[in-house]
């Protein structure tokens, strides 16, 4: 299938994804000491290249929110990644326009010997907050995040629940244009992901562009009027958000 539009906003984009590919090593030693013993006896270990992205292309407008679709491992995580900047392309370009905040994995950026509120003062600083800033919306940061009991205790300490809402609360209390979420409201309590949903729905009716991996294609077709489906690495469909949720539902693994 071949309906691909490369942006339904008038406004000007501000993620693109221009023919890019990403390509990882496969090594078929089953393991770090079966790669050694072979060395030892002069064996070479034969390495195989995975293609995670092939010649993927598409523009979000500012404003957009997108729901990236795909089955595991057809590509999706490693697109918000690229879009991040964690990853550089292989072959192609990616462009991003504005402050980038990414939730792509839970706990990334968090040091496991500082506290939640070290960590808090960090994370916002790579955000490019001030001090002043972070002062300011401390507090708002801590009890979005519901874990005011624990803020100053280390974070290695943690559940990965604790992470994401000590995580999501510093990214949406930043002053970002782009934000990226992948899974991670997958994590934590009904209550907590209903909140953070409302949170999401209220960054884009503000303006801010957002790109979303999620399996859970009814809060993709709450937040996000265009989806756009990877498939075998490849972008199969881009457009209506229903149209690739169907695509989704009925396309084989």
């Amino acid at each position: 299938m071949s309906d691909t539009i490369t942006q339904t906003s008038e406004t000007r984009p501000a993620i693109i994804v221009d023919h890019v590919t990403k390509t990882f090593l496969k090594r078929n030693s089953h393991s770090l000491k079966e790669a050694f013993v072979g060395w030892t006896k002069g064996k070479k270990v034969r390495a195989d290249t995975f293609r995670a992205l092939d010649d993927v292309s598409f523009q979000i407008g500012e404003g957009e929110s997108v729901a990236v679709l795909g089955f595991n491992g057809s590509g999706k995580s490693t697109t918000l990644k690229l879009v991040s900047g964690v990853m550089e392309p292989d072959g192609g370009r990616v462009f991003t326009r504005g402050r980038v905040a990414g939730l792509i994995e839970v706990g990334a950026g968090f040091h496991p010997e500082l506290s939640g509120r070290e960590n808090v003062y960090l994370n916002a600083a790579i955000l490019g907050m001030s001090k002043e800033q972070i002062d300011a919306r401390f507090d708002d940061i801590v009890a979005f995040s519901e874990i005011e009991d624990f803020i100053d205790q280390e974070v290695k300490h943690y559940s990965s629940g604790m992470f994401m809402r000590l995580a999501f609360s510093v990214a949406i209390h930043v002053d970002l244009d782009v934000l990226l979420v992948d899974e991670v409201l997958a994590v934590g309590d009904e209550a907590f992901r209903k909140k953070c949903a409302e949170k999401l729905k209220e960054l884009t009716q503000r303006g801010v562009t957002m790109l979303v991996v999620s399996h859970s294609m009814g809060m993709v077709k709450d937040l996000c009027p265009r989806g756009i489906v990877i498939h075998e690495h490849k972008v199969l469909f881009d457009g209506p958000i229903d149209r690739a949720v169907e695509i989704i539902r009925t396309t084989p693994h």
